[in-house]
């Protein structure tokens, strides 16, 4: 059970218990889909003894059975519930984990229930999480496989003439038909908008000569995918076409260069050599992957300072880029997972241009 592995580190590593809000760490950890609760205040408390107990909100009652729950009503001071929690797990103070996104409200009002010494939950996580499992990597696959038909399915619509926004929303709808929902808002940059990395999609219609960023991803039982391709309208300004060929080759050498026991710095060096020794490094601006899980971004990062060894069962993202400022841009992104020792593509759209 994870929230048993969780315990054996927290011992391992001399904290006292830990405080998990909710969000993907308290799903993996116990299987539960609590949302955002607003302002109510929702906690999971585990002890280093191995005791846990759920501090919810009674708009649960009938949602969380089998498992160590306290309720709180609204009217009731949910902090005096869980300073009582905590005392019965003796943990009114010590060292703590604290999740790492706990809203800073409910935060201040916890540390104002002992002496406390907090410390991120991430740390020790990242340690279950990094590597996944059989069944992880399954849903991984199936988030994947949903990405790739939805890129089938653009190829066949009708593209000049439309507003990026427009074609954000009709990706959008078309991959909640084919999965559990997208894993976040899908980017279409188009023309001088495709320099930038992270554009949000606007008024601007799809035209001939354009070249179009598309990156977006799906979910599945939690597990996201991500995956970005660069498409042609029409005829394209040449330097782009030189450009789209030189992010390819980044691409492939970066994903030949994933190996059980190699530094994630040396997968990111892979394409980053590729795109300086053509002339274009300035405009290479961000690391070359991140993890991907049940969050679309999560260790390992893939990049230039990156010190960590890539091991089986870890999964991230290739995808380097090229943005030129009045010009352009092109990415290509894949899902990568370790696998027999080696790189594994998730994703397999085509990664040819393809000019519509």
């Amino acid at each position: 059970m994870r929230l048993q592995k969780l315990v054996s580190l927290i011992k391992e590593k001399d904290f006292d218990g830990a405080l998990i809000s909710p969000g993907t760490n308290l799903y993996y950890l116990t299987g539960l889909t609590v949302h955002e609760a607003g302002e109510r205040l929702t906690v999971l408390v585990v002890s280093a003894d191995g005791e846990y107990r759920l501090l919810l909100p009674s708009l649960y009652k009938n949602v969380v059975r089998n498992f160590p729950v306290t309720f709180w009503r609204d009217g009731e001071n949910p902090y005096d519930k869980l300073a009582w929690i905590l005392a019965e797990l003796h943990l009114s103070d010590g060292r703590l984990l604290i999740e790492d996104t706990m809203r800073a409200d409910w935060l201040m009002n916890v540390m104002r229930l002992g002496p406390f010494e907090f410390h991120p939950l991430s740390s020790l996580v990242r340690e279950l999480r990094m590597r996944k499992d059989k069944h992880e990597i399954e849903m991984m696959g199936h988030a994947a496989k949903a990405a790739d038909r939805v890129f089938d399915e653009i190829l066949s619509w009708n593209l000049v003439g439309m507003r990026e926004r427009e074609l954000a929303l009709k990706i959008e709808l078309a991959i909640r038909e084919l999965s559990d929902g997208i894993s976040f808002p899908p980017i279409v940059a188009s023309g001088e908008n495709a320099a930038n990395p992270h554009h949000e999609p606007g008024n601007r219609r799809l035209r001939k000569g354009d070249m179009v960023i598309l990156d977006y991803g799906a979910k599945w039982k939690g597990y996201c995918s991500d995956i970005t391709r660069t498409i042609a309208l029409g005829r394209p300004d040449e330097r782009l076409v030189e450009i789209y060929e030189v992010v390819k080759e980044a691409q492939e050498r970066a994903y030949k260069a994933v190996r059980e026991g190699v530094l994630t710095r040396e997968v990111d060096r892979a394409a980053r050599e590729t795109i300086e020794k053509a002339g274009y490094g300035e405009y290479f601006t961000h690391r070359t992957g991140h993890g991907l899980g049940l969050d679309v971004h999560e260790e390992p990062y893939i990049g230039p300072d990156g010190n960590l060894i890539l091991e089986n069962g870890m999964t991230f993202t290739v995808e380097p880029g090229i943005y030129v400022p009045g010009l352009g841009g092109v990415r290509i992104e894949d899902d990568v997972v370790v696998h027999d020792g080696k790189g594994k593509r998730l994703t397999r759209a085509e990664r040819e241009l393809i000019r519509l």
